[in-house]
Protein backbone atom coordinates (compact mmCIF):
# COMPACT_ATOMS: atom_id res chain seq x y z
CA UNK A 1 0.00 0.00 0.00
CA UNK A 2 1.62 3.02 -0.67
CA UNK A 3 1.40 6.37 1.42
CA UNK A 4 -1.39 7.65 1.91
CA UNK A 5 0.30 10.92 2.41
CA UNK A 6 1.34 11.05 -1.37
CA UNK A 7 0.00 14.22 -2.90
CA UNK A 8 -3.09 13.73 -5.87
CA UNK A 9 -0.54 14.83 -8.64
CA UNK A 10 2.24 12.31 -7.31
CA UNK A 11 -0.79 9.78 -7.17
CA UNK A 12 -2.58 11.04 -10.55
CA UNK A 13 0.80 10.74 -12.30
CA UNK A 14 1.59 6.79 -10.89
CA UNK A 15 -1.90 6.07 -12.85
CA UNK A 16 -1.01 7.94 -15.46
CA UNK A 17 2.01 6.05 -15.88
CA UNK A 18 -0.07 2.76 -15.60
CA UNK A 19 -2.32 3.93 -18.65
CA UNK A 20 0.00 4.91 -20.28
CA UNK A 21 1.93 1.68 -20.73
CA UNK A 22 -1.90 0.41 -21.22
CA UNK A 23 -2.63 -0.91 -18.25
CA UNK A 24 -6.64 -0.60 -17.34
CA UNK A 25 -7.43 0.70 -13.85
CA UNK A 26 -10.21 -0.27 -11.55
CA UNK A 27 -11.22 2.74 -9.14
CA UNK A 28 -12.23 0.56 -5.91
CA UNK A 29 -8.54 -1.10 -6.38
CA UNK A 30 -6.62 2.08 -7.00
CA UNK A 31 -8.72 3.36 -3.56
CA UNK A 32 -7.49 0.19 -1.45
CA UNK A 33 -4.02 0.13 -3.18
CA UNK A 34 -3.36 4.00 -2.62
CA UNK A 35 -5.63 4.22 1.04
CA UNK A 36 -7.92 7.16 -0.29
CA UNK A 37 -11.65 7.30 -1.12
CA UNK A 38 -13.03 6.03 -4.23
CA UNK A 39 -14.42 9.46 -4.87
CA UNK A 40 -10.37 10.53 -5.05
CA UNK A 41 -9.19 8.23 -7.16
CA UNK A 42 -12.82 9.17 -9.65
CA UNK A 43 -11.45 12.34 -9.29
CA UNK A 44 -8.05 11.54 -10.59
CA UNK A 45 -9.75 9.60 -13.24
CA UNK A 46 -11.66 12.55 -14.41
CA UNK A 47 -8.50 14.72 -14.57
CA UNK A 48 -6.64 12.30 -16.52
CA UNK A 49 -9.26 11.87 -19.05
CA UNK A 50 -9.59 15.50 -19.93
CA UNK A 51 -5.89 15.16 -20.24
CA UNK A 52 -6.68 12.61 -22.94
CA UNK A 53 -4.94 10.32 -21.09
CA UNK A 54 -7.45 7.36 -20.81
CA UNK A 55 -11.90 7.15 -20.75
CA UNK A 56 -13.68 7.23 -18.18
CA UNK A 57 -15.63 3.36 -18.33
CA UNK A 58 -17.77 2.59 -15.37
CA UNK A 59 -15.82 1.08 -12.34
CA UNK A 60 -12.40 2.77 -13.78
CA UNK A 61 -11.10 3.81 -16.53
CA UNK A 62 -9.15 2.46 -20.08
CA UNK A 63 -5.94 3.56 -21.91
CA UNK A 64 -6.66 5.11 -25.62
CA UNK A 65 -6.02 2.99 -28.22
CA UNK A 66 -2.78 4.24 -29.97
CA UNK A 67 -4.57 4.20 -33.30
CA UNK A 68 -5.41 8.52 -33.42
CA UNK A 69 -3.28 9.49 -35.76
CA UNK A 70 -3.66 9.76 -39.67
CA UNK A 71 -3.75 7.08 -42.27
CA UNK A 72 -0.53 7.98 -44.07
CA UNK A 73 0.95 7.58 -41.03
CA UNK A 74 -0.18 4.65 -39.74
CA UNK A 75 0.48 2.76 -42.73
CA UNK A 76 4.23 2.41 -42.50
CA UNK A 77 4.25 1.54 -38.74
CA UNK A 78 4.53 -2.21 -37.42
CA UNK A 79 4.45 -3.57 -41.23
CA UNK A 80 4.98 -6.82 -39.99
CA UNK A 81 2.99 -7.46 -37.25
CA UNK A 82 0.38 -6.05 -39.49
CA UNK A 83 1.39 -8.71 -42.45
CA UNK A 84 1.62 -11.49 -40.25
CA UNK A 85 -2.02 -10.63 -39.34
CA UNK A 86 -3.20 -10.31 -43.04
CA UNK A 87 -1.71 -13.70 -43.69
CA UNK A 88 -3.27 -15.53 -40.63
CA UNK A 89 -6.76 -13.79 -42.02
CA UNK A 90 -6.56 -15.43 -45.44
CA UNK A 91 -7.80 -18.57 -44.47
CA UNK A 92 -10.91 -17.01 -43.62
CA UNK A 93 -11.51 -16.26 -47.08
CA UNK A 94 -13.55 -18.30 -49.41
CA UNK A 95 -14.43 -18.98 -52.96
CA UNK A 96 -15.95 -16.41 -55.08
CA UNK A 97 -16.97 -14.36 -51.70
CA UNK A 98 -17.84 -10.66 -51.98
CA UNK A 99 -15.08 -9.16 -49.66
CA UNK A 100 -15.47 -6.11 -47.94
CA UNK A 101 -12.28 -4.34 -46.71
CA UNK A 102 -12.43 -1.65 -44.43
CA UNK A 103 -10.21 1.80 -43.73
CA UNK A 104 -7.20 0.65 -41.66
CA UNK A 105 -3.30 0.15 -42.04
CA UNK A 106 -3.47 -3.48 -41.03
CA UNK A 107 -6.45 -4.24 -43.61
CA UNK A 108 -3.92 -2.16 -46.51
CA UNK A 109 -1.37 -5.10 -45.30
CA UNK A 110 -4.78 -7.34 -46.07
CA UNK A 111 -4.66 -6.75 -49.43
CA UNK A 112 -1.20 -7.26 -50.59
CA UNK A 113 -1.85 -11.12 -49.80
CA UNK A 114 -5.05 -11.85 -51.47
CA UNK A 115 -5.10 -15.33 -52.82
CA UNK A 116 -4.92 -14.65 -56.47
CA UNK A 117 -7.04 -18.02 -57.10
CA UNK A 118 -10.75 -17.57 -55.21
CA UNK A 119 -12.56 -15.32 -57.73
CA UNK A 120 -13.18 -12.52 -55.43
CA UNK A 121 -15.59 -9.38 -55.54
CA UNK A 122 -13.69 -6.78 -53.47
CA UNK A 123 -15.24 -3.68 -52.00
CA UNK A 124 -13.57 -0.86 -50.40
CA UNK A 125 -13.74 2.55 -49.15
CA UNK A 126 -10.37 3.09 -48.48
CA UNK A 127 -8.38 5.10 -51.22
CA UNK A 128 -4.94 3.33 -50.13
CA UNK A 129 -6.70 -0.36 -50.78
CA UNK A 130 -8.23 0.63 -53.72
CA UNK A 131 -4.95 2.02 -55.30
CA UNK A 132 -2.66 -1.46 -53.86
CA UNK A 133 -5.72 -3.43 -56.02
CA UNK A 134 -6.02 -1.49 -58.64
CA UNK A 135 -3.97 -3.54 -61.19
CA UNK A 136 -5.57 -6.95 -59.72
CA UNK A 137 -7.48 -8.81 -63.01
CA UNK A 138 -8.20 -11.71 -60.76
CA UNK A 139 -9.87 -9.77 -58.03
CA UNK A 140 -13.54 -7.60 -59.25
CA UNK A 141 -12.90 -4.37 -57.69
CA UNK A 142 -15.24 -1.71 -56.61
CA UNK A 143 -14.57 1.24 -54.58
CA UNK A 144 -17.70 3.30 -52.56
CA UNK A 145 -17.34 7.09 -53.27
CA UNK A 146 -18.12 9.99 -51.15
CA UNK A 147 -16.31 12.92 -49.47
CA UNK A 148 -12.83 11.11 -48.64
CA UNK A 149 -11.78 11.96 -45.01
CA UNK A 150 -7.86 11.94 -44.58
CA UNK A 151 -8.03 11.11 -41.26
CA UNK A 152 -9.14 7.52 -41.61
CA UNK A 153 -7.89 7.32 -45.31
CA UNK A 154 -11.49 6.97 -47.04
CA UNK A 155 -14.70 7.54 -47.53
CA UNK A 156 -16.81 7.94 -44.52
CA UNK A 157 -20.26 10.18 -45.26
CA UNK A 158 -23.94 9.51 -45.82
CA UNK A 159 -23.22 9.11 -49.11
CA UNK A 160 -20.74 6.14 -48.71
CA UNK A 161 -23.00 4.61 -46.53
CA UNK A 162 -25.49 4.65 -48.78
CA UNK A 163 -23.43 3.27 -51.72
CA UNK A 164 -21.97 -0.13 -49.49
CA UNK A 165 -25.58 -1.01 -48.45
CA UNK A 166 -25.79 -1.46 -52.04
CA UNK A 167 -23.72 -4.70 -51.97
CA UNK A 168 -23.97 -7.76 -50.31
CA UNK A 169 -20.86 -8.40 -48.18
CA UNK A 170 -20.18 -12.23 -47.38
CA UNK A 171 -17.37 -11.28 -45.73
CA UNK A 172 -16.08 -7.79 -43.69
CA UNK A 173 -12.55 -7.03 -42.30
CA UNK A 174 -13.49 -4.11 -39.81
CA UNK A 175 -11.05 -1.23 -39.08
CA UNK A 176 -11.45 -0.64 -35.36
CA UNK A 177 -9.43 1.52 -33.53
CA UNK A 178 -9.65 0.47 -30.34
CA UNK A 179 -11.29 -3.34 -28.52
CA UNK A 180 -11.65 -4.20 -25.11
CA UNK A 181 -13.17 -7.25 -23.61
CA UNK A 182 -15.91 -5.16 -21.44
CA UNK A 183 -16.43 -2.01 -23.62
CA UNK A 184 -16.23 -3.47 -27.00
CA UNK A 185 -14.82 -1.70 -30.05
CA UNK A 186 -14.74 2.19 -30.74
CA UNK A 187 -13.09 4.57 -33.34
CA UNK A 188 -11.79 8.49 -33.03
CA UNK A 189 -14.10 10.15 -35.89
CA UNK A 190 -17.65 9.85 -35.15
CA UNK A 191 -18.75 9.49 -39.29
CA UNK A 192 -16.00 6.35 -39.28
CA UNK A 193 -17.72 5.00 -36.39
CA UNK A 194 -21.17 5.49 -38.41
CA UNK A 195 -19.79 4.02 -41.45
CA UNK A 196 -18.56 1.07 -39.17
CA UNK A 197 -21.96 0.56 -37.65
CA UNK A 198 -23.69 0.30 -40.98
CA UNK A 199 -20.76 -2.18 -42.49
CA UNK A 200 -21.67 -4.21 -39.44
CA UNK A 201 -25.29 -4.46 -39.99
CA UNK A 202 -24.80 -5.22 -43.58
CA UNK A 203 -22.20 -7.73 -43.55
CA UNK A 204 -23.11 -11.48 -42.89
CA UNK A 205 -19.45 -12.28 -41.74
CA UNK A 206 -16.90 -10.01 -39.70
CA UNK A 207 -13.64 -10.35 -39.24
CA UNK A 208 -11.04 -7.89 -36.88
CA UNK A 209 -7.71 -7.87 -37.33
CA UNK A 210 -6.38 -6.33 -33.76
CA UNK A 211 -2.72 -5.47 -33.04
CA UNK A 212 -1.55 -6.25 -29.55
CA UNK A 213 -1.11 -2.44 -29.02
CA UNK A 214 -4.90 -1.99 -29.73
CA UNK A 215 -6.19 -4.26 -26.82
CA UNK A 216 -8.14 -3.72 -23.71
CA UNK A 217 -7.96 -0.33 -25.42
CA UNK A 218 -10.44 2.25 -25.45
CA UNK A 219 -11.77 5.61 -28.09
CA UNK A 220 -14.03 8.46 -28.28
CA UNK A 221 -17.12 6.90 -29.78
CA UNK A 222 -18.73 3.33 -29.54
CA UNK A 223 -18.92 0.93 -32.59
CA UNK A 224 -20.55 -2.29 -31.04
CA UNK A 225 -19.71 -4.81 -28.41
CA UNK A 226 -17.63 -7.73 -29.09
CA UNK A 227 -19.98 -10.08 -29.92
CA UNK A 228 -20.71 -7.58 -32.98
CA UNK A 229 -17.73 -9.83 -34.15
CA UNK A 230 -17.37 -13.39 -35.69
CA UNK A 231 -13.46 -13.98 -36.01
CA UNK A 232 -10.93 -11.83 -34.17
CA UNK A 233 -7.13 -12.43 -35.68
CA UNK A 234 -4.27 -11.71 -32.46
CA UNK A 235 -0.68 -11.03 -32.68
CA UNK A 236 1.45 -13.85 -31.14
CA UNK A 237 1.90 -11.88 -27.83
CA UNK A 238 -1.69 -10.21 -27.43
CA UNK A 239 -2.55 -10.61 -23.14
CA UNK A 240 -3.78 -13.94 -22.83
CA UNK A 241 -6.23 -12.67 -20.23
CA UNK A 242 -8.50 -11.12 -22.98
CA UNK A 243 -8.09 -13.61 -25.68
CA UNK A 244 -9.82 -15.50 -22.84
CA UNK A 245 -12.62 -13.05 -22.41
CA UNK A 246 -13.17 -13.27 -26.42
CA UNK A 247 -13.24 -16.80 -26.27
CA UNK A 248 -15.59 -17.01 -23.56
CA UNK A 249 -17.82 -14.13 -25.26
CA UNK A 250 -18.02 -16.90 -28.45
CA UNK A 251 -15.66 -15.61 -30.67
CA UNK A 252 -13.56 -17.45 -33.23
CA UNK A 253 -10.04 -16.37 -31.92
CA UNK A 254 -6.83 -16.43 -34.66
CA UNK A 255 -3.29 -16.44 -33.85
CA UNK A 256 -1.27 -15.11 -36.07
CA UNK A 257 2.42 -16.75 -36.60
CA UNK A 258 5.27 -14.46 -35.86
CA UNK A 259 6.21 -11.64 -37.92
CA UNK A 260 8.88 -11.80 -40.72
CA UNK A 261 10.55 -8.71 -42.22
Amino acid sequence: MHDSSLLPLGRRRTIADRLLRGESVVANELAGEFDVSEDAIRRDLRALAQDGICKRVYGGALPLSPASTPMESRAVEDIPRKRALARAAVDLIGKGQSVFLDTGSTNLQLAGVLPTDRQLIVITNSIMIAAALANRTDISLFVIGGSVNTQVGGCVDARSIQEMRRFRIDLCFLGACAMSSAAGLAGFSMPDVDFKIALLEASTSKALMLTSAKAETTASFTIGAVTDIDHVILERDAPVPFASKLRAAGLNIIVAGAPTE
